[in-house]
């Protein structure tokens, strides 16, 4: 968000994200990610909310955060030189008039064979900790990543094209957000409606 030129305040949401399972992941992770919009905006009256979440699935198994370096070396490893897909979840609430929408977005994404050596090496630095599927896109997990069908910031965990999208869909303009104070765009938004993820 910050790429783009947005300002936000992060706010976690304490929404449980372990109720989504293999069945349909899309529309499951498209749920948690409404969820946690809903309860930011519980106490954020006057934000704008974007929540998100992401997931990987493989053979119809939705991979985590790893527990530990041993899950993470072994969800590598069971990735290694197959796809894999990546699926996220996104909502865009406006708190003070109640408007809401969500999406989720799918890209595939082919990890190129990985030696044990590799795989070692990549969780000592400590990076697939926290990170579904145990590798970040964005960082040194690039080094693994061959090919990717879809959308690279669904990868990384936040769509940029749906998110746009979404917020034009209940009235909020991000473009104006970003561009704002470019002399392009008129300012006509105050800070009530700066982002809150």
């Amino acid at each position: 968000m910050r790429q783009i030129g947005l300002r936000f305040d992060v706010r976690p949401s304490g929404v449980a994200e372990d109720m989504i399972d293999g069945d349909d992941p899309g529309e499951a992770v498209e749920a948690v990610a409404l969820a946690k919009a809903r309860h930011v905006a519980r106490n954020e009256p006057d934000a704008v909310v974007i929540a998100a979440d992401t997931i990987i699935v493989l053979d119809g198994e939705v991979l985590g955060k790893p527990a530990d370096a041993d899950d993470a070396r072994k969800m590598l490893g069971r990735m290694s030189g197959r796809w894999h897909q990546v699926a996220s979840g996104l909502a865009v609430l406006h708190a003070r008039s109640g408007r809401e929408a969500a999406c989720h977005e799918v890209t595939g994404v082919c990890m190129a064979r990985l030696s044990p050596a590799d795989i070692d090496a990549y969780v000592a630095t400590g990076e697939p900790l926290g990170k579904a599927g145990s590798y970040a896109i964005q960082g040194r997990g690039a080094l693994f990543v061959e090919k990717i069908s879809g959308c690279y910031f669904n990868v990384v965990g936040l769509p940029i094209a749906r998110l746009v999208d979404l917020a034009r869909a209940i009235g909020v303009d991000l473009m104006h957000e970003a561009f704002g104070g470019c002399g392009v765009y008129e300012s006509s938004q105050g800070n009530e409606d700066r982002p809150s993820r």
